[in-house]
């Protein structure tokens, strides 16, 4: 891989507020450690990197003059993505990026995986069915079989897939809406700081303010309850929804169901004990009411198992899934359900998309290529605890900056002291060939998604460009503070 030296400056925009600005000079200069440059009153370094600052000032100006002003990564990422392979995003003008975003957890087994491709093409030439609403189709049924028969079965589970629609929200629109007609109770209960879509009955289980924000009416039907540790890691904040659930007088009506994730992927990367699950389950089950994992974001093996909750040997009445369910990036999600609880009368819940064949062959070939046996979840592993040490050296060497590291697997975050830190970290990471983003409720965890087929000398060299923006982004916070030999 080729690899380009470019000068840079430490001068900071919020790449979530302005995106950020192209360079004006491309000049290297040799330098040991940063100095200041007097000249532009910037930090001036130089890096190995992937990126050659230059806009597409033609394509870029469509995007400027057609394109909603709500778009979001393309504030932080100002370039025009051309062509990708694995862990590796490639712009129009050729600059190489390592990706740990994986379209934003969609992506596990990461870009254009030739076996998903393949089985894609050869499925397009066929003249199989695109869109086929909930009919039957020989590309449902290729995945149906392979979903009971790899994943279903070894783990003991007899649920039942709901085809919901496109997007992972669509999947707990329906799940919410099948407890509630289940259980003949309106209320949910959600978590601190979880996150579980913008549609409004998955909005009104999502805690982040700027989203809910956006929403322009009232959101009933919710309540919200601490996340294992937001009270201290030594409360168990089950113990007071018992108590709250136990108490006709709290003020909490009994819900249908209790939503949550494993790992909170926009909550800032808080990772809940195994305990914690076990606790909430037997709540669940003490109150009569329904437990929902949303693992749109944490499963598909991002935690090192295919769901984010097997560890902890909990038993969800209902599991919503999205994001990388078809392996290839195309638009796909289920609810699963435990087979009493389908009570759903036909056609009850429906949407038109809720037959993406496409999708269906590339999930059939994602779960027979990586889930037919333990080795892939255990790669999964091994490169999560490869991440972490590399997550705990930086922690080490920017210990004043750092207040602590989060996740689990390849679902993992570094907390630091400010969200405009982290927006500069990410920003500096870019600079250096990096695609990395930030979570949390200020925006104050750098956040690691990366393909979970990322090689180790891809995943060893995100690190260490990481690591030079972290360096970078805190000088740059200290500028009285001037590294040199």
């Amino acid at each position: 891989m080729e690899y380009r030296t470019i000068q840079a400056g430490g001068h900071h925009v919020s790449p979530h507020q302005r995106g950020i600005e192209p360079e004006q000079s491309h000049n290297p200069v040799s330098l040991s450690g940063c100095i200041r440059n007097p000249e532009r009153n910037t930090i001036a370094y130089e890096t190995t990197v992937f990126l050659t600052q230059q806009k597409s000032e033609v394509a870029i100006s469509i995007f400027e003059r057609r394109e909603s002003q709500v778009q979001s990564y393309a504030r932080s990422f100002p370039v025009v993505f051309d062509k990708a392979q694995g862990a590796i995003l490639t712009d129009e003008k050729g600059n190489v990026f390592i990706d740990f975003l994986a379209g934003a957890g969609s992506l596990n087994y990461g870009h254009n995986d030739p076996d998903m491709r393949d089985a894609l093409v050869e499925y397009l030439g066929s003249g199989g069915i695109t869109h086929g609403l909930d009919m039957h189709t020989r590309a449902k049924a290729a995945f149906l079989d392979a979903f009971e028969t790899h994943i279903l079965k070894p783990r003991d589970m007899d649920y039942v897939l709901q085809f919901t629609g496109p997007t992972g929200a669509n999947a707990v629109e329906a799940a919410l809406k099948l407890a509630r007609k289940a259980k003949g109770r309106s209320n949910i209960i959600s978590f601190t700081n979880g996150f579980h879509g913008v549609t409004l009955g998955a909005l009104a289980a999502t805690g982040n303010e700027h989203h809910r924000g956006a929403a322009g009416v009232d959101m009933p039907g919710g309540t919200a309850m601490p996340y294992d540790g937001y009270l201290g890691k030594d409360t168990d904040s089950t113990e007071y929804l018992d108590r709250v659930l136990g108490d006709p007088s709290s003020g909490v009506d009994l819900p249908a169901a209790v939503i949550v994730e494993c790992v909170q992927g926009e909550g800032g990367l808080t990772a809940a004990r195994m305990e914690w699950l076990q606790n909430l389950e037997k709540v669940c089950r003490k109150h009569d009411v329904l437990l929902i994992v949303d693992d749109i974001q944490a499963g598909c093996g991002r935690t090192g198992t295919f769901f984010s909750f097997e560890p902890a040997g909990i038993k969800p009445d209902m599991v919503t899934l999205s994001k990388s369910l078809s392996g290839f990036g195309l638009p796909f999600a289920v609810t699963l359900i435990n087979r009493d609880l389908d009570i759903w009368e036909p056609g009850e819940h429906n949407g038109t998309f809720r037959g993406n064949n496409h999708a269906f062959v590339t999930a059939t070939t994602a779960i027979e290529k990586f889930w037919k046996d333990e080795s892939f979840a255990n790669s999964v592993k091994d490169k999560g605890e490869k991440l972490r040490k590399g997550f705990e050296a930086i922690q080490k060497n920017c210990a004043e900056h750092v207040v602590e590291l989060r996740g689990r697997g390849m679902m993992r975050g570094i907390v630091v002291k400010s969200g405009d830190l982290a927006g500069r970290i990410v920003e500096e990471s870019f600079k250096r060939g990096l695609v990395i983003e930030t979570s949390g409720a200020h925006g104050e965890v750098v956040k690691c998604l990366a393909s979970l087929t990322i090689t180790d000398e891809e995943l060893d060299r995100g690190l260490e460009i990481l690591g030079q923006a972290f360096a970078v982004a805190i000088n740059a916070e200290n500028p009285d503070l001037i590294a040199a030999e």
